[in-house]
């Protein structure tokens, strides 16, 4: 009978939310968290781990991990579009704000896009406008815990108005361009954008 009950609850709470408008074409809602991702979950070490800013700033960064937690938290609470066609509502995201990094160093006028580092060799390209925006963050924290090694721990990007894909797993940096290069995904047939208002999934939408 529970699970009928959590059907029927899910249910309701996608009636809801499309009704609002917060379900984006080709989405249904999820109450879980599926675990995504190419390749295995890295092994994170804090005296090892850094973050490195390069490309069209005046002067590149590195950060360590101490560095990286010191610096001014924000509570974000979003929603979370995954490209294989699930949604999950009202996620409270605790980390540093894209903007307050990019305060760090000075970028370049020219700079329009960035590819996003992480472990393992894994990039995605986001447009640096998409990363300006208010509620965009790196993540320690998912719902009051710390994030999950699965989720992305312990630092995830999180681009709430794309789809999950540019929300990058275990990120270790980025690279500020002048002109757009494909990450792992798109590379591989995903779209270079990424809109789940537009159905950006693939190459061809």
């Amino acid at each position: 009978m529970a699970l009928f009950g959590e059907l029927e609850d899910r249910r309701g709470l996608e009636e809801k939310a499309k009704a609002k408008g917060r379900l984006p074409p080709g989405q249904s809602l999820t109450l879980k968290w599926p675990v995504l991702h190419y390749g295995s979950v890295p092994a994170f070490d804090a005296a090892k781990w850094d973050f490195k800013i390069s490309g069209q700033v005046e002067e590149p960064r590195r950060l360590t991990w101490e560095e990286f937690r010191s610096m001014p938290q924000t509570e974000v609470t979003s929603d979370f579009h995954c490209v294989t066609r699930w949604s999950r509502l009202d996620n409270r995201w605790k980390g540093v704000l894209f903007t307050d990094v990019l305060k760090l160093m000075k970028p370049k006028p020219e700079a329009q896009f960035a590819l996003v580092l992480a472990e393992e060799g894994y990039t995605a390209n986001v447009p640096l406008a998409d990363l300006l925006k208010p509620n965009v963050l790196f993540a320690f924290e998912h719902d009051g815990e710390l994030l999950a090694a699965e989720h992305g721990g312990p630092l995830r990007l999180v681009v709430p108005h794309l789809y999950a894909w540019k929300s990058v797993k275990w990120v270790r940096g980025f690279i500020l361009l002048d002109h757009d290069r494909l990450g792992f995904w798109e590379r591989n047939g995903y779209h270079a954008h990424g809109d789940p208002w537009k159905e950006q999934r693939y190459s061809g939408g």
